[in-house]
C-alpha cells in the first residue's frame, strides 16, 4: 500500500492527548492535575486561582450575594448617667 507508511505518522501527530482543561474562574487552560473542584459546583478552578483565594467558579460566584463592603455601624445601648 503506498503512502500508508506517512498516513500512519500523520494519525500519530494529531492523535497528540491534551492533559488540559478550562480553569470556571479565569478561562485559562491548565493541565486537570494542577487544580480544585470549585467548592459549590465541583467544576475545575485552577491552581492559580486558588492560590488567589478563588474556591468558587464564576457562574458559582454570580449566585451568591455579594458581602457588604463595610460591616453595618452597631448602634451601641449606653445608659445615660
Amino acid at each position: 500500500m503506498p503512502g500508508s507508511g506517512s498516513d500512519t505518522r500523520l494519525m500519530t501527530k494529531n492523535l497528540r492527548e491534551k492533559d488540559l482543561m478550562v480553569c470556571r474562574s479565569c478561562g485559562n487552560e491548565e493541565r486537570a492535575s494542577e487544580g480544585y473542584p470549585c467548592a459549590d459546583c465541583g467544576t475545575f478552578v485552577c491552581v492559580i486561582c486558588n492560590f488567589r483565594g478563588v474556591t468558587l467558579c464564576k457562574s458559582c460566584r454570580a449566585k451568591r450575594p455579594e458581602p457588604p463592603m463595610t460591616p453595618a455601624p452597631t448602634k451601641v445601648d449606653w445608659p445615660e448617667h
